[in-house]
């Protein structure tokens, strides 16, 4: 208990999934986190859940792709905690599927700006709210499998993973100067409401899923939780000497050949 104790933290999509897992289990670890979504429902929710954890729990309705919305939960996290110290970008969609050729503008453009313009915003005001305070800080991107490798027909959202990568590599080679790392957690399928949504949309969930499943060595797929165990050694300060990479949270996927 307490590896993040006194420390204030931006989770964003934060009432779903990895990023609701990260932002308790932060929290847990006595942060301060402010935890980021559009849904307010699931972040009142989210508030409920962490009343009783060492630390706190803050829903801010917002969307990564309104800077403002970014710059407030910012600013949020500098008047609870009086600080900043760590900035998980973790909002994201899946997007489209189907071939390259007959992807619309539009469906690009909103994977692109969830995904890819919205962690350069929360980077953005990351980076100066950690050098204003010249105490750095660390900053986690939700990547994926998909940011080293490809799946079939979803161009887009491999697109952005891979540049989110490169995004965060780019970010750890400027700012180390400041005492700023950043790093990237890469997961394979986790059960979450993007990947029950997928299998719900397939003509056989049950066979969808059992394929999947058998992919992967381990042959199962993650649990948000054990995904969120990496980010929280990333934004801690046992990962202080640790930064421009990632740790590939998937089972051995990616391991393996075939």
């Amino acid at each position: 208990m307490g590896r993040t104790s006194g420390m204030g933290v931006v989770v964003t999509g934060a009432t779903k999934g990895l990023g609701r897992e990260t932002a308790l289990l932060l929290a847990q670890e006595g942060a301060t986190v402010i935890g980021t979504g559009r849904d307010t429902a699931d972040g009142r929710a989210l508030e409920a859940d962490a009343a009783s954890l060492a630390g706190e729990v803050i829903f801010a309705a917002g969307d990564v792709r309104d800077e403002s919305a970014v710059m407030a939960a910012v600013a949020l996290c500098r008047e609870r905690a009086g600080h900043l110290d760590g900035m998980v970008i973790n909002a994201g969609i899946l997007g489209p599927e189907g071939p390259l050729h007959d992807t619309t503008e539009a469906d690009w453009d909103e994977v692109n700006d969830i995904n890819l313009k919205g962690a350069f915003f929360c980077c953005k005001h990351a980076l100066l709210a950690m050098r204003e305070q010249g105490t750095g800080g660390s900053i986690v991107t939700i990547g994926s499998i998909l940011s080293l490798t490809a799946d079939p027909f979803i161009s887009s959202y491999t697109a952005t993973k891979t540049g989110l990568l490169g995004l965060t590599k780019a970010v750890a080679v400027d700012y180390a100067a400041d005492g700023i790392r950043a790093n990237s957690v890469l997961p394979g399928d986790m059960e979450t409401p993007m990947i029950q949504a997928y299998f719900a949309g397939q003509p056989d969930p049950a066979a969808a899923r059992a394929e999947m499943e058998a992919s992967y060595p381990i042959k199962r797929l993650a649990q948000p939780r054990e995904v969120a165990q990496a980010v929280l050694f990333l934004v801690s300060p046992e990962s202080s000497f640790v930064s421009g990479t990632h740790i590939l949270v998937d089972g051995a996927l990616t391991a393996k050949t075939y």
